[in-house]
């Protein structure tokens, strides 16, 4: 075989596979494709006069299409094809909407052109996806959900002051939403703090008995320098639990934190911060004894007071430390040259 022919047999296959690539979804013939078959003849036919005679007055080009199911695509990726393939629209002002539905999957999809995307914003889509169709699919009134929502988006369409009223009611209701879910950080913030402020209180009184007993030599200094790391774990872990909500807390409101975290940066600086850490504890165990306390100033090396260890450190004591914690955590159509970004909104039932 010469070259020629190779080239042109190649170009052929190239061809050949490239039709088949623009094939990929369903080739549209109607306004409205029922294949997934939920629409009676007559509900079929009052879909395709409305959305004709929209599409007449306005240009807009609003199209239904019912599938059984999505195979392993998503109804995104679907909606955005088939939409593209179909060239739904007109191509100099991409005006087409789609509103797919997958009965098996459960899904439906409104997919919106470029240049309806201003109007029919996904906020839009998405709340008459949420409030007008699914609680009809859901009690299986697919046609009534569908007819409901086109409707809708011909209203909007049509009447500006009516999408405008729409959209503000969406940002009310955002609002409203956006300030519960503010309440419930909080609260759930404060809860953290809450259970981070009582660890950081007992462990750190905790320490400071510790360099207590040390100073009246009731605790050894050695077995005090031991437990010392101990009562310190604990306490760095309510540090924790207080920090990381004020972290999350500063995020959400979108404050600058980084100013707070350059010492992240310097650990030597870190290491300087538990010298007046520790230097506080020490201090307020000196005013307790000298201020508040009969005990004189000791020093035991080695040797422990037995029953002050088991009155003040022991699990039921009231300065315990390091016990564990448990706790529950009939017309031709065809599109006109539009496309779609992938605008819109989707959801299941």
């Amino acid at each position: 075989m010469s070259n020629t022919k190779k080239t042109f047999l190649l170009l052929a296959i190239l061809f050949a596979f490239c039709g088949t690539a623009q094939e990929k979804y369903i080739q549209l013939t109607e306004i409205v494709t029922d294949s997934a078959r939920i629409f009676t003849p007559t509900q079929l036919e009052k879909l395709k006069i409305k959305l004709t005679n929209f599409e007449t007055e306005t240009s807009n080009q609003l199209v239904i299409l019912t599938i059984r199911e999505l195979g392993y695509e998503t109804i995104e990726t679907y909606a955005n094809g088939t939409f593209n393939q179909n060239e739904l629209g007109q191509k100099e002002k991409d005006n087409g909407i789609l509103i797919l539905f997958s009965s098996i999957d459960r899904e439906v999809r409104i997919e919106v052109g470029y240049g309806l995307e201003p109007y029919i914003t996904d906020a839009v889509a998405s709340r008459i996806i949420r409030n007008t169709m699914i609680p009809k699919f859901k009690e299986e009134r697919y046609f009534e959900g569908i007819d409901a929502a086109t409707s809708e988006l011909i209203l909007y369409l049509n009447d500006p002051e009516a999408l405008e009223e729409f959209k503000a009611a969406i940002e009310a209701g955002d609002k409203r939403n956006k300030n519960l879910g503010i309440v419930f950080l909080i609260g759930f913030l404060s809860l953290f703090m809450g259970v981070g402020g009582f660890f950081f209180y007992k462990s750190y009184r905790n320490l400071i008995e510790v360099f207590r007993g040390m100073l009246i030599g009731k605790l050894g200094v050695l077995p005090g320098f031991f437990m010392i790391p101990f009562a310190s774990i604990t306490i760095f872990f309510g540090l924790v639990f207080i920090l990381v909500p004020l972290v999350i807390g500063f995020s959400f409101f979108e404050f600058d934190i980084e100013s707070y975290f350059y010492l992240l940066d310097k650990p030597s600086t870190l290491l300087w911060l538990l010298v007046p850490f520790y230097g506080i504890a020490i201090l307020i165990a000196l005013i307790r004894i000298r201020l508040f306390g009969k005990e004189e100033f000791k020093i035991s090396w080695l040797k422990n007071n037995k029953s002050y260890m088991r009155k003040t450190f022991s699990s039921s004591g009231s300065h315990s430390f390091g016990s564990s914690s448990s706790g529950g955590s009939s017309s031709s159509f065809s599109g006109g040259g539009g496309s779609s970004g992938g605008g819109g909104a989707s959801g299941s039932w």
